[in-house]
C-alpha cells in the first residue's frame, strides 16, 4: 500500500497535543504518535509496535480529558458548561429558537459536528461479548429462519478465515482514511443539494485498537476536529469537542464500524439470534438478508428522559457467492415528548457497502467501503419534516492482529466521565443555514441534526 504523506502530515496536525500544549499534564495522541512512528518506518504492518502507544495522554487513569475547542459550543458561547449534565432538552429548545446564521464558516461547522456526531462512532444495536461460544448449528425444535442464519453465519465464518483462526486473536489493530460531506439538506418544501462535493467534502483519519474481552478503542480526526470513544468492557465512553468526556447509557455495545468488514468474529456474534428473511441482490450479487432487532429491556435502557428508543434494527447482507458480508444497514427511530407539546421523532439510517476483501494473516478484512446516511427528523407538526443525507467513504490501511504488549491500560476511560451520563439521543440542534456563495442560492435549507453515540 502506497505511502499517503501529505494525508499522515494533515492528520498529525489535528493532534490535541498542538492545539493544548499549554497543558504539561499531556502528550500526544494515540493517532498523532501512531502517525509520527509511521513516517520513520518503511514497513506496512505493525509487528514491533513501540511502547509510546501507552504513554498516551488521552489513556491514562490519572490524567483529565478536558473538553475539545475545536468545534461550536452547544450553547453558542466560549467557554460555558460544556457538560450540560441534565439541562440537554432545555439547550435544544434554545437551538431550535436560534436566529439564522449567515456566515460559511459557521455552516461549514455546523456540517463537520453533524458528520462527527453520526458517523464518528456509532455503536452496533446489542450487546456481545467475545468470551460467549459460538452457538453449534441445530436444526431440531428451531424455526427455519433462525437454523438458516446459524447455517449462513457458518459459512460467513469459515469464508472469514475459520473459527480457530479468530479464536486465536486477542487483539487487533486497524487505521484508515476517511472522506466525508453532508451531501442533501431537504425540507418540506425546498431541497438543498451540495453541488461541489469534492470541495465539500472533508478528510481524515482513524484508528481503532480492539482487545479481548469486549475492549476497544477509536480516535478519528477529521477536518480540524476529534472525536475519540472507547470501551473497557464495562463501560462505553466517548468524547466530543462540544460535549467533552461522556458515557454511553444502555449494555456495552461493539463500534459499529468494527462490524464493516474489520472484524468477522463479532460480526458473527452479532448476528447469533438473528433471523433469514429472505434474499436480495446488492450490486448485481445475490445475497441472504439478516435481520437483529434490539430487545425491549436495551432499548429501555438505552432511553432517557423524554428521549426514548423506540427500535434500532440491524440487516445483514451475506454473499451467497462468497459467503461474506458485503451490506449492512441498520436503522434506528428515537422519539421526543416535548413538555405540553407534540413528540418529535429521528430516523437514523445507516447503509453501508463493504468492498475490497483481502486476507490479512490469514482473516479476510474488507479494505476499502463506503457508507450513506439518512437523518429524518418527522412529528411535530405537519409540513415541518427535514432529511439530511451524508456520506463516508473509507480505505483501510493497515491491520494487524496480536500486536505485543498491548494491554488494559490503553482501554482505561477518561478520568472525568461523568456519572449523570449524556444518551445518545441527547445533542439535537437545529437552525437555518444561509450560502453567502451565488452558485448555491441564497437560503440554505433548514437542518435538523441528531448526534448519537450508537
Amino acid at each position: 500500500m502506497e505511502r499517503k504523506q501529505g494525508f499522515f502530515s494533515v492528520v498529525r496536525g489535528l493532534s490535541p497535543s498542538r492545539s493544548r500544549a499549554k497543558s504539561p499534564a499531556r502528550s500526544a495522541s494515540p493517532m498523532s504518535r501512531l502517525l509520527r512512528r509511521r513516517r520513520s518506518n518503511n514497513t506496512h504492518h505493525v509487528s514491533q509496535p513501540e511502547p509510546l502507544i501507552f504513554r498516551s495522554g488521552s489513556l491514562r487513569p490519572a490524567e483529565a480529558l478536558s473538553p475539545l475547542k475545536e468545534g461550536p459550543d452547544p450553547d453558542g458561547t466560549d467557554g460555558g458548561d460544556s457538560r450540560m449534565e441534565g439541562r440537554w432538552a432545555q439547550w435544544m429548545k434554545g437551538q431550535l429558537a436560534r436566529a439564522p446564521s449567515v456566515s460559511t464558516s459557521t455552516c461549514k461547522r455546523s456540517d463537520l459536528r453533524l458528520l462527527l456526531g453520526v458517523l464518528g462512532a456509532p455503536l452496533a444495536p446489542v450487546h456481545v461479548s467475545t468470551l460467549e461460544p459460538f452457538p453449534h448449528l441445530s436444526i431440531k425444535d428451531t424455526p427455519i429462519e433462525s437454523s438458516s442464519a446459524q447455517y449462513i453465519l457458518q459459512q460467513y465464518t469459515a469464508a472469514s478465515g475459520g473459527q480457530k483462526l479468530q479464536n486465536s486473536i486477542h487483539n487487533a489493530y486497524a487505521m484508515g482514511r476517511v472522506r466525508m460531506i453532508a451531501s442533501e439538506f431537504e425540507t418540506a418544501n425546498k431541497v438543498t443539494k451540495n453541488r461541489n462535493s469534492s470541495k465539500a467534502a472533508e478528510s481524515g483519519g482513524f484508528v481503532l485498537w480492539q482487545m479481548n474481552p469486549d475492549m476497544w478503542y477509536v480516535e478519528l480526526a477529521l477536518g480540524g476536529s476529534k472525536v475519540h470513544a472507547g470501551c473497557n468492557g464495562k463501560l462505553v465512553w466517548r468524547h466530543t469537542p462540544w460535549l467533552g468526556a461522556h458515557a454511553a447509557k444502555g449494555p456495552v455495545r461493539p463500534l459499529r464500524r468494527a462490524l464493516q468488514g474489520l472484524d468477522p468474529r463479532t460480526t458473527a456474534s452479532m448476528f447469533t439470534n438473528a433471523r433469514c428473511i429472505g434474499e436480495k441482490k446488492i450490486n448485481g450479487e445475490d445475497c441472504f438478508i439478516l435481520k437483529l432487532c434490539a430487545d425491549p429491556a436495551t432499548l429501555k435502557a438505552r432511553s432517557e428522559g423524554p428521549a426514548e428508543i423506540i427500535r434500532h434494527v440491524l440487516f445483514g447482507y451475506f454473499s451467497q457467492k462468497t459467503g461474506l458480508l458485503v451490506h449492512l444497514e441498520d436503522s434506528h427511530l428515537t422519539r421526543i415528548q416535548n413538555n405540553g407539546g407534540d413528540a418529535v421523532y429521528w430516523e437514523t439510517t445507516i447503509n453501508s457497502f463493504l468492498e475490497d476483501y483481502r486476507p490479512v494473516e490469514g482473516i479476510m478484512i474488507a479494505h476499502s467501503g463506503r457508507s450513506v446516511v439518512t437523518l429524518f427528523r418527522f412529528g411535530d407538526t405537519a409540513m415541518s419534516h427535514t432529511r439530511t443525507r451524508m456520506e463516508e467513504a473509507w480505505v483501510i490501511e493497515e491491520v494487524a492482529f496480536n500486536v505485543p504488549g498491548l494491554s488494559m491500560d490503553c482501554f482505561i476511560p477518561p478520568a472525568e466521565i461523568r456519572l449523570a451520563s449524556i444518551s445518545e439521543t441527547s445533542e439535537f440542534s437545529q437552525g437555518p443555514r444561509v450560502k453567502t456563495s451565488v452558485a448555491t442560492a441564497p437560503f440554505r435549507a433548514r437542518v435538523s441534526t441528531l448526534d448519537r453515540s450508537s
